[in-house]
């Protein structure tokens, strides 16, 4: 564990990788062991800042440090120090003052960088982020989506139930089950053969946002790995066409391997690799999805070490390419159709106001509606989605 943080802090390695990694180092390891390592890395990623100066300790970080912060934790979760060369001599009293101290700023409580804090205050209100960013630390819940494509929410629930995988449906989510005890879906049957993906609630609005219908052509813009492509195909009953776009193939070709588990046909995958991709759409689509690249605020219960990697530079520059895809790829929406600009992140900035910018130069759309999902109301991800229409 402790080369993985190394790994994470000091070599700016992606946690979930790392995690990944270091589950499949050794193979003795039981689901005690491994559900330790992963909870734990994650948990001394998420609090970095917190433990690191309740430790005294700067970056760059050593092992000696990186066993420091590991104290911290076991210390603040009351876990009793094995006796460890590495954890001799620990200040567990001066530990728990120096959390009490520390926990009265927010910045350090919650375990964020300076930029950050002052951001969440500038763009949310000192109130509404004190509640948002402490709400965003908290542990994920598990959420599945039932693939309507190949059972219904009822069926997926018996199915689960049968291999020991406790669920509750989720009031105003359709297709939603979320997990009453985490646990390793990805290994058993029902999810080898396709009847539920892992998304998140918040997620699972944006599709069905777009207000999509059976025998439409559908472009998500953004697909990624095909997320909400899925979600689509199967609002849509794989009749019609989705076309999923993407600057990368890779994401693309794990879409399709996506695609051939849940039995969505009707799916069709295009690499962007010149603007003659996007052109060719032009007018042509009924119904067009910009998830839009963002910082990824609204997800850091799933990805804490995004706090760290994420720097203002490059969210002046993602607000900038927000408003260009925006610009370029509503052309594809026909007369009459509708358009859904989403992002998974809290700040108005690259929301309503990228929105707004954008209907200010294009008269021929509208907004229908648009949704601002915060963790600290709903409980799941903090999203942000509109509803436009072109006249």
């Amino acid at each position: 564990m402790i080369d993985g943080l190394n790994l994470i802090f000091n070599e700016e390695a992606y946690a979930d990788k790392v995690v990944e990694k270091l589950l499949k180092r050794d193979a003795r390891w039981g689901s005690r062991d491994r559900k330790f390592v992963a909870e734990t890395t994650y948990e001394i990623v998420r609090w970095k800042r917190l433990y690191a100066e309740i430790a005294e300790i700067k970056e760059n970080y050593s092992r000696e440090n990186l066993w420091r912060m590991f104290a911290v934790w076991a210390t603040l979760r009351g876990i009793d120090l094995p006796d460890w060369n590495q954890l001799k001599g620990t200040p567990t009293r001066r530990i728990k003052g120096r959390f009490d101290e520390l926990s009265k700023i927010r910045k350090i409580k919650e375990s964020i960088p300076d930029w950050l804090d002052e951001l969440g205050v500038q763009e949310l209100g000192e109130s509404v982020w004190t509640k948002e960013i402490h709400a965003l630390n908290e542990q994920a819940d598990v959420i599945l989506r039932t693939n309507t494509l190949r059972t219904t929410k009822k069926k997926l629930q018996e199915v689960l139930a049968s291999e020991s995988i406790e669920t509750e449906t989720i009031k105003g989510y359709s297709d939603a089950l979320r997990l009453k005890e985490r646990a390793n879906i990805f290994k058993n049957d029902a999810f080898k053969n396709g009847l539920f993906e892992v998304q998140d609630a918040s997620s699972q609005l944006v599709a069905a946002l777009l207000d999509v219908k059976p025998g439409m052509k559908v472009v998500d813009a953004c697909a990624g790995a095909g997320g909400k492509s899925l979600h689509i195909a199967a609002l849509m009953e794989n009749k019609g066409q989705v076309i999923s776009l993407d600057i990368y193939e890779g994401k693309l070709r794990e879409l399709k391997r996506r695609a051939k588990r849940n039995g969505a046909h009707n799916i069709e995958t295009r690499a962007i690799t010149s603007s003659k991709i996007i052109k060719k759409l032009y007018d042509k689509a009924d119904r067009v999805l910009i998830d839009a690249p963002c910082s990824g605020l609204g997800v850091l219960r799933r990805n804490p070490d995004a706090k760290w990697k994420i720097e203002p530079e490059f969210l002046e520059k993602v607000k900038a390419t927000q408003q260009d895809i925006l610009q370029r790829y509503s052309r594809m929406v026909k007369s009459g159709g509708k358009l859904v600009y989403a992002t998974c992140s809290i700040l108005p900035s690259e929301n309503q106001e990228q929105v707004e910018k954008f209907l200010a130069s294009n008269d021929d759309f509208s907004l229908i509606e648009d949704k601002k999902v915060l963790a600290h109301e709903s409980g799941f991800d903090g999203f942000y989605m509109a509803l436009l229409q072109k006249k």
